[in-house]
């Protein structure tokens, strides 16, 4: 696979996210279900994804929601139905913890891929193979699955989220990624888990020292590792004085209006353009696969 491949997934995210339309009543009715109390697993991304779900769910006052990591599932509270998101449908530790889930409660799976072991666990699927990837950075597939539930919780309108998308495309990177080695990314509410996320898109594709925290977490230590060559990037609606915080440790500082799920396309292409930076290859990122298989 080519690095054009890999951008050409990134700039897909805009038209991708369109077609979520397609599935917003299903998602809605799954993802959605009033009153229930659900819980959502996923390794890496998809943990990330679900962490940010959970928040939006909540928020939408649909009922509680947990997010947790499939390799730490132990099914100690009762559950009405559990989504596992996973693109591959491969991934061990989900396929191991949706077998853990007892008995009578509705399993789910959020995926890219038809016929894999993940359809025999489970009850029904939200299949999204149109924002299927070859990449082993993920990148289309998780914005796809955000921009579905936040337009089925009534939380955004999608063709403001797909503007946005466009926008980040077009717009300039927020830092030459020759003064770059160290960056931080705060999010608030929802916008946590896609800070985790984008720290983790910087990990995977650049090697690059990369650190998330809930946004006013910044302050209570994080800070005394920025300095000139650091990027503190801003997802969402994240308290305005932490930017001073930041420039007095010498730091760049990134913000801007636009929508967070965009805000993270932004930080794919800033990504991309470190990787080259440095030499690297994101297509085939170091020690990395596109499912972890345990055996």
């Amino acid at each position: 696979m080519s690095m054009n491949d890999t951008l050409a997934e990134v700039a897909s995210q805009p038209a991708v996210w369109r077609r979520t339309a397609e599935l917003a009543a299903r998602a809605s009715r799954e993802l959605g279900a009033p009153g229930e109390r659900m819980l959502l697993l996923g390794c890496g991304t998809s943990w990330f994804v679900a962490q940010s779900i959970a928040e939006l769910r909540e928020s939408a006052g649909l009922g509680e929601t947990d997010a947790v990591c499939a390799s730490e599932y132990v099914p100690r509270r009762r559950y009405d139905r559990v989504v596992a998101i996973t693109r591959s449908g491969t991934s061990t530790e989900v396929l191991e913890a949706l077998r853990r889930v007892p008995a009578g409660t509705r399993r789910i799976a959020v995926t890219a891929v038809r016929g894999e072991p993940v359809d025999d666990l489970t009850d029904a699927r939200l299949l999204l193979d149109f924002a299927d990837e070859r990449s082993v950075v993920q990148t289309r597939f998780p914005t796809a699955v955000l921009a579905l539930t936040r337009t089925a919780y009534g939380k955004k309108d999608l063709e403001l989220i797909v503007a946005d998308g466009d926008a980040a495309l077009a717009a300039p990177l927020p830092a030459d990624p020759a003064e770059i080695d160290h960056l931080v990314f705060l999010g608030t509410g929802w916008t946590v888990g896609l800070a985790h996320e984008a720290a983790l898109k910087v990990r995977e594709a650049a090697q690059a020292h990369t650190e998330s925290y809930p946004a006013m977490d910044f302050r209570h230590g994080p800070v005394a590792v920025a300095g000139p060559r650091s990027l503190i990037w801003s997802l969402g609606d994240v308290p305005a004085g932490l930017d001073e915080v930041a420039r007095r440790a010498g730091a760049t500082v990134h913000r801007d209006d636009l929508d967070p799920l965009a805000q993270l396309v932004l930080l794919h292409r800033f990504a991309l353009a470190l990787a080259a930076h440095r030499g690297l290859d994101p297509d085939r990122p170091r020690l990395l696969t596109r499912s972890v298989v345990l055996t």
